[in-house]
C-alpha cells in the first residue's frame, strides 16, 4: 500500500511539474488547513467546499454540500488533468470566494490550489489529509442511498 501511495505522489508530482511548465507560478505558497479547522470554516457559513475527486470517487461519499469538479481524469492512458478545471470552477465560484479544496488524501487538491492561484482565485485552502481524514475524525458525510446502487 505504502508503495502504491509514493507511485501516486510521484505521478501527482510529475503532473504539477508539467502543469506549472506551461502556466506562471503561483507566487504565494497554498494555505493548508487540517479537517476539524475546514469543519469549523464551512459550519460557519463562509467558505464552500470544492471535491476535486473524480465523480465516482465522489459518488462512493463526499462532504455534505460540497461542490466536484474533478482536477484529473484515471483514463485508459493514466491520470490526465482536466482542461476545463478552471473554467468549470469559475461557473461556481467567484475569484473572491472562501473555498476549502479536498481530495482524498491532499496531494490533488494542493495542485489545484495551485492552479487555482494562478488563475486569480484568492481564497482557497488545502484541506490537509483530504476526504480520507475527514472520515477518520468521523466528521459528516454524505453517502449514496441504497436505492441509488440498483
Amino acid at each position: 500500500m505504502r508503495a502504491a501511495i509514493a507511485l501516486t505522489i510521484c505521478a501527482l508530482s510529475a503532473l504539477l511539474a508539467a502543469a506549472r511548465g506551461s502556466e506562471k507560478p503561483a507566487t504565494a505558497a497554498v494555505a493548508a488547513v487540517g479537517v476539524a479547522a475546514a469543519g469549523d470554516l464551512l459550519r460557519s457559513g463562509g467558505h464552500r467546499y470544492l471535491d476535486v475527486r473524480t465523480e465516482e470517487e465522489f459518488r462512493d461519499g463526499h462532504v455534505k454540500d460540497s461542490l466536484n469538479v474533478p482536477y484529473v481524469f484515471f483514463t485508459s492512458q493514466g491520470r490526465e488533468k482536466n482542461p476545463q478545471f478552471i473554467e468549470q470552477v469559475a461557473a461556481h465560484f467567484d475569484k473572491q470566494d472562501n473555498i476549502v479544496v479536498g481530495c482524498k488524501s491532499g496531494v490533488r487538491s494542493e495542485l489545484a490550489c495551485f492552479d487555482l492561484m494562478a488563475a486569480g482565485f484568492e481564497n482557497v485552502n488545502n484541506m490537509e489529509g483530504g476526504y480520507d481524514a475527514w472520515v477518520e475524525n468521523d466528521l459528516a458525510v454524505k453517502k449514496p442511498q441504497a436505492q441509488d446502487e440498483l
